[in-house]
Formats: structure tokens, C-alpha cells, sequence
């Protein structure tokens, strides 16, 4: 559905707030037309059976969930108390971890075992390359990452800067040849270390044959040379002897050598190569939780209708650029000859994977019995049966070819939150007539509880899991609360060098390989934030691969084909099997508090520090609330754009809440430090259609309110979560008429 049309379509059942009764339901009523409309005709499911379908998995799962939640709070509450009776006493670690395992925080760790998924698709089990996350709310994102599996890497390099401004290479205006030069210079040198020639040079390539199926390339030299290792090539199109196309693989991706003597580019190229087309976004979470702002029906409505477009192939967006109408749509498969000349097919799109919200949040799209229903529940029973259309074959396009549905699960804590969601699948399974093990699920390890006791939450989905991931911000996030009362944690930076944290991440690595990850799950990395400094990603982000991570999250199509790259100059898979015989990282390192100590920092660094933290919190949270916009490119307090979501809120509102809890800092140099970065935040949102400043009246922002909030309240939300106040002050906010 266009973005108009759908605009449209919000407008006319938005106008409709009275929910349709079903059973003891009260659905939202543009989610009750979604799924009767749209949903469940072309699945030959009766609305009724639906919806009475729903309301049992709800009532029988709903207390389960509920009994988890109290357990967080009660060990949560559990670990405060031990800290508070030892505040005058240093900080003794062999007790703590004692008394982490009496309380059942830190459980005992099984034998060992090997996970066992079944029906998985090639790119969780066997590519490693880049994964995008994107709000599946937001339609032309959704496609955009969808049809990232391919991308041009002479546009990515081109438009970055990985290619410098210098020596008249400036992109400032039209095509610059100088600028082209070097990009194609970068692009060769990349070939020849994916799939170097038996001698010379790609640089110095004049033609590229089909030759007997083998790739001959003449040379400027007249030497007609193959390639170091003919496996390599894999594919072509156009006739044998002038190829409009080759294609390489290395390292299980691919490589389009795209050639074209009349284009602009190609004609001027000595082999007419107009461009280098590298298999980018190998897979893409479609995301229902952290980068999207799904507060009520209308907004749950949305996201399950683009999910619904994905599945069935039939997602479409249309939008102005530079001036002219156009509509972007899924991208079709690719078609080649193999070496022999006979046709096969390669992907064209992301294996798509779908983020649920956790176990924690309920939303108002459906109630039972006048209460709000576990959101994560909601999105499991939605979400699978909108991939019915996939899983049987009915879209136009298909994603798993193996016939999974693969379910990305965040904010567990533990492996008995781990066995409910797994139980949650089983019950919607049976339901929907799907196989066991169908739906398969990623472990995010991004809670505290569940990093301890990773083996054991592996091996409570060891049949259903293909993916475990690391991430910096929510698991800093959980440290910080977990460890409320121990005292004044480091500043934000300094976490990085926190003992804890190469533990953790290396952690996460040994337990999935010694449960026999390697090809059968994917083990990941967290996000690239920077998605303007991707010279500095280049740089740098190979370090995940060589940590063992077989993905890692980019922030965009560009940054995905920029990442690839290091996917062809390091064989993961051979680097996991050198880690492997590496002793496990220690759990004592893990547990070890990341407390400021005796070192104090002076005014400057606490003020920064504040700055820092304040001008964050305002600038995701304002567009969050005043705009619905769950996850963008939000200006730091430099002016440098980062990709923020709830994960960065969380991390900044939970550290200024230790430090003010420990008087480190006063309640009114925190409230004086928001009021003069809003004045901030207010002027980097300046140009923003429809942005009211925060600065004009304090007391009538809506989002400067839930800023505060965050922060003054913070040591009491619920592991430190931003949600509920999002949540809660967005609705306030839409209920005003002021929300878009």
C-alpha cells in the first residue's frame, strides 16, 4: 500500500476510537479491520475462530507472563536490599556472587549439549554478512532494507566518505569525474583481494570471457589470464564472449561485475565495468519494538500491515524525490547462467526476520476484560499468522525457502523467560496448524540475567534458536539498574573499558560456539550508530568479525554494502573455529560492578557528562513523543548524527538516575541542564515539519515532561525500561489532538 493511500486509510478508521467488542475483547478497531479485511480472507480463516483463537492464548498465557514479571521485580528488589545493608562496607565479590546464586539469579549451569534447529534457511545457517534492523512501521524503510540484499559499491563509496574530499574529489555538485576515478580504483582493489587474478591486476582488465566455464580476462597487456582460484566464478549473463554481467563468490557471498560499454560510467572504463554490485544485507529484522512508536491500535495497525505487504509480496511506497513521483515495491529474484550456461536464481531480497516486543509491555490495541494485553503475546499470535501467507506459499514472493518463520525475541532475563516465549510459539503453532519448531527464535542477549545464564537460556530454545546477539546499550543499560544501589557507576564512555563489557561480548561468542551455533544460528554484533562516518566504520567494524560474530547490525543499505566488504576479506567461519579453542571468558569479569570508585571526577566531566546525557534523552524523546518517530538519525550534542532508540534512552536516563540517587549530582542542576538543552535540541529540529520547541513552555512539553520522567523517576521503571513512560506520554499526547 502507497504511503498516501495509507495515510489515507489511517485518517479514515483513526477517526473511529470505539473498539469492536469479541468475546471479552475489546479490539482496536483499525486492527479489527485489518485483520477481518485484509488478513484473514486471504488465509480462509473465520474472523470468529480468530478472534475466540486469540482471546484463549491470552487468557491462558497472560498470568504465565505476569508471574515472570513479579519475579524480575522481587530479585531485582532482592539484589537493591543486599547492596543498601552493605553501603558502608567495600564491595566483596565472592559474597555477592553467592548470594546471587541463593536467590536464584545465578543458576546452575547444565551439561553440555548441542542446539538442533531444523528447516533453516542458508542465510542464518551458512552466510555471514551484514543484518539491517528497521522499523517495519515505516514503509519506505522497510522496503529500502528488504532490497538490500544488493547493493552498488561504487554508489556507496561515491556518496560516503570513505572516498576523502581531497585532491579535487569533492561530491559537491554533479558527477566528478575525479571523484569516480578514485572510487573505481578503491573498487578494483577490492576485487582483487575477493577474487584476485592468477596474475595482474583487475585494474589493468580490458575484457572479462566466458571461456569453456571458466572466466578469462585480457589484460592491457594482451595476457589473457583466469582467476586465482576459478571457483570463484559462479555465474553470468549476456553472451559468453562479451558478458553484460559476471558473478563472483567469496567467502559465500556474492559479486556482480556489471558491464555496460554505453553507459556513462562503463564507457570510460577500460573493461566498460559501469559498476561493482556486492550481496550486502544478507538478512533484515523487520522491527515491532525498539525503532518503531507503537503506542495504541492505530499504530499496531500499521505495523502489521507492512508486515502483511512483506509477506505477501505486495508492500509498496510512493513518495517525492528531487522533484518526481516515485514508487518503490520489492525487488524480483536474479536470474544468471552458470558456468555451463544453464539458468539459476539467486535471492534478490533480505531473508527477513521479525522483531516482537518483550515479555514486559501491554498495549491498549486489544483488551480483555477492560485490561491491556501483553503486547509480546499480541505480536506473536499477529505477526504468525500474517507469515501463514509465506509459510504456505500464497505471496507473490517467498522469503524462507526452508519454511521457517524466524521471530527475533528481546529483554528476556533468564532461561525461564526464554521457555515461556518458546511456549508462547508452541501454543500459536498448534493453533495455526504449523509444524512444531516452525517459528524459530533469536535470543538477544541484552539483559543481565540472561548473559550470566546464557547456556541455559540457549538450551531452553535449543530446538527453535537461530540467532544470539551482543548489544552495548540495553545490556549497559541493565547493568546500571541491576546494580542500583552498589553506588555511582562510571561515566557512559568509560563503560566501554569496563571490565565486564569484553567479557560479556566474548562471553556471548564461547557459549554459542560450545553449543554448536556454527551453522545452524547466527551469532551477532550490535550497530554501527554512526551512519554519516562510514570511513570510520570501515576502519574499524571488522573487529566484530574477528570477535566471532558471523552478523552485525548496520544502520543502512549504504553501510551494509560498506560492510560486506569486510566479509570477503575474513572467513568468519574460520575464525570461529580458532576461538573455539580459547578458554571461556570469566563469569567473575562479568559480575564485576563498573562503580566510579575513589577516582572523583571533576565539575567539567560531571557537567559534560550531563550535557551529554540530557541533550540525548531530549532529542530522541521529542520526536518520539511530539512526532512518533521511534528510531532516526538524532544530532548528539556535536552535531554528529547518531542512529538513536529506546536502547540509547535507556542507558542515558538509567545513568543520570544512579547518579542522582547517590547525590552525585542534584536533582536541580539535572533540571537546569534539560532546560538548557532543549534550547539545543530545539535548534537542531528547527527545519522539522510540524516540531513544537520545548523550550517555549516547559510545563505544557509533553516530551521535555516524560524527559524528566525518565530521569527523576528512573530508578523505578522497571529495569530501568523507557516504555511504559513513552508509551503512556505519546497516547497523552495523541489524545490532545497534537500527535501525528
Amino acid at each position: 500500500m502507497s504511503a498516501v493511500s495509507q495515510d489515507l486509510r489511517s485518517a479514515a478508521i483513526g477517526a473511529t476510537h470505539t473498539p469492536v467488542n469479541q468475546g471479552r475483547m475489546e479490539v482496536s478497531t483499525p486492527l479489527y479491520q485489518l485483520m477481518v479485511e485484509e488478513v484473514l480472507p486471504g488465509l480462509g480463516m473465520e474472523p470468529q475462530a480468530f478472534w475466540a483463537m486469540l482471546e484463549d492464548l491470552i487468557t491462558e498465557l497472560a498470568p504465565k507472563n505476569n508471574i515472570l514479571l513479579l519475579k524480575r521485580y522481587k530479585l531485582q528488589a532482592s539484589i537493591d536490599t543486599w547492596h543498601q545493608s552493605r553501603c558502608d562496607a567495600p564491595h566483596d565479590h565472592g559474597q555477592y556472587k553467592k548470594f546471587l546464586e541463593k536467590i536464584g539469579y545465578l543458576l546452575p549451569e547444565g551439561p553440555d549439549f548441542t542446539v538442533n534447529p531444523t528447516h533453516i534457511d542458508d542465510e542464518i545457517a551458512f552466510l555471514a554478512g551484514p543484518q539491517l534492523v528497521v522499523p517495519v512501521k515505516n514503509a519506505r524503510y522497510a522496503l529500502n532494507a528488504t532490497n538490500a540484499r544488493w547493493g552498488s559499491l561504487y554508489d556507496a563509496l561515491y556518496g560516503s566518505d570513505v572516498i576523502a574530499e581531497t585532491d579535487g574529489a569533492q561530491k559537491a555538485g554533479a558527477y566528478n569525474p575525479v571523484r569516480g576515478a578514485k572510487v573505481i580504483a578503491y573498487a578494483r582493489q577490492f576485487l582483487d583481494a575477493a577474487a584476485p587474478l592468477a596474475s595482474g591486476s583487475h585494474a589493468h582488465a580490458t575484457a572479462y570471457q566466458v571461456v569453456g566455464g571458466q572466466l578469462a580476462v585480457v589484460l592491457g597487456n594482451g595476457e589473457t589470464v583466469g582467476l586465482a582460484t576459478p571457483e570463484k566464478f559462479v555465474g553470468y549473463n549476456g553472451a559468453p564472449e562479451s558478458p553484460r554481467e559476471v558473478l563472483l563468490k567469496n567467502n559465500g557471498l556474492h559479486v556482480i561485475i556489471q558491464i555496460d560499454a554505453e553507459h556513462p560510467v562503463g564507457r570510460t572504463d577500460a573493461a566498460h565495468i559501469k559498476d561493482l554490485v556486492l550481496e550486502s544485507a544478507v538478512t533484515t529484522i523487520q522491527d515491532c519494538e525498539d525503532s518503531v512508536a507503537a503506542a495504541d491500535g492505530p499504530d499496531k495497525a500499521e505495523v502489521y500491515r507492512n508486515w502483511l505487504g512483506l509477506m505477501k509480496g505486495t508492500l509498496t511506497d510512493t513518495f517525492e524525490k528531487n522533484g518526481k513521483r516515485m514508487t518503490r515495491a520489492l525487488a524480483p529474484d536474479l536470474e544468471f547462467l552458470d558456468p555451463q550456461g544453464k539458468p539459476r536464481t539467486l535471492h534478490g531480497r533480505a531473508l527477513l526476520l521479525v522483531r516482537n516486543v518483550g515479555h514486559l509491555m501491554t498495549n491498549e490495541a486489544v483488551l480483555l476484560k477492560g485490561e491491556e494485553v501483553p503486547e509480546g503475546i499480541l505480536d506473536a499470535v499477529i505477526t504468525a499468522t500474517i507469515a501463514l501467507y509465506d509459510l504456505r506459499g500464497l505471496g507473490s514472493l517467498r522469503n524462507s525457502r526452508a519454511g521457517s518463520m524466524y521471530i527475533v525475541k528481546p529483554k528476556m532475563h533468564g532461561p525461564e523467560e526464554v521457555a515461556f516465549a518458546c511456549e508462547v510459539f508452541d501454543k500459536v503453532e498448534d493453533k495455526l496448524g504449523l509444524a512444531r519448531h516452525t517459528l524459530k527464535i533469536g535470543i538477544m542477549d541484552e539483559e543481565r540475567r540472561t548473559t550470566v545464564n546464557l547456556k541455559e537460556c540457549i538450551r531452553a530454545a535449543k530446538d527453535r534458536i537461530i540467532f544470539i546477539n551482543t548489544g552495548f546499550l540495553d545490556r549497559t543499560g541493565d547493568e546500571i539498574h541491576t546494580s542500583m544501589e552498589a553506588g555511582v557507576m562510571v561515566r557512559k564512555e568509560a563503560m566501554k573499558q569496563e571490565k565486564w563489557i569484553k567479557a560479556y561480548e566474548n562471553w556471548n561468542v564461547d557459549i554459542g560456539l560450545a553449543c554448536g551455533l556454527q551453522g545452524k544460528a547466527q551469532i551477532g554484533k550490535g550497530m554501527w550508530a554512526k551512519p554519516d562516518l562510514m570511513a570510520e566504520m570501515v576502519a574499524t567494524k571488522d573487529a566484530h568479525l574477528k570477535a566471532g560474530a558471523s552478523t552485525a547490525w548496520v544502520p543502512s543499505p549504504t553501510a551494509a554494502t560498506l560492510h560486506a566488504m569486510h566479509y570477503h576479506h575474513i572467513n568468519v567461519w574460520e575464525v570461529q573455529n580458532e576461538l573455539k579453542k580459547r578458554p571461556r571468558a570469566s563469569l567473575d569479569d562479568i559480575l564485576t560492578i563498573p562503580l566510579l570508585g575513589d577516582t572523583p571526577l571533576t565539575r567539567e566531566q560531571v557537567q559534560a557528562e550531563l550535557d551529554n546525557n540530557c541533550q540525548g534523552i531530549l532529542g530522541y524523546v521529542v520526536r518520539w513523543i511530539d512526532l512518533g518517530i521511534g528510531c532516526s538519525k538524532v544530532p548528539d550534542i556535536h552535531d554528529v548524527g547518531l542512529m538513536e532508540d529506546r536502547a540509547t534512552l535507556r542507558i542515558s536516563s538509567q545513568h543520570i538516575a544512579n547518579w542522582l540517587r547517590h547525590d552525585y549530582v542534584r536533582r536541580r542542576h539535572v533540571l537546569e541542564t534539560f532546560k538548557r538543552m532543549a534550547v539545543v535540541v530545539d535548534r537542531q529540529n528547527a527545519g522539522e515539519p510540524g516540531y513544537k520547541p520545548m523550550s517555549a513552555n516547559f510545563d505544557e512539553s509533553v516530551a521535555f515532561q516524560a524527559a524528566c520522567e525518565l530521569v527523576f523517576g528512573g530508578v523505578h521503571q522497571p529495569n530501568g525500561y523507557t516504555e511504559p513512560v513513552l508509551h503512556r506520554r505519546r497516547r497523552e499526547l495523541k489524545a490532545e489532538g497534537a500527535g501525528r
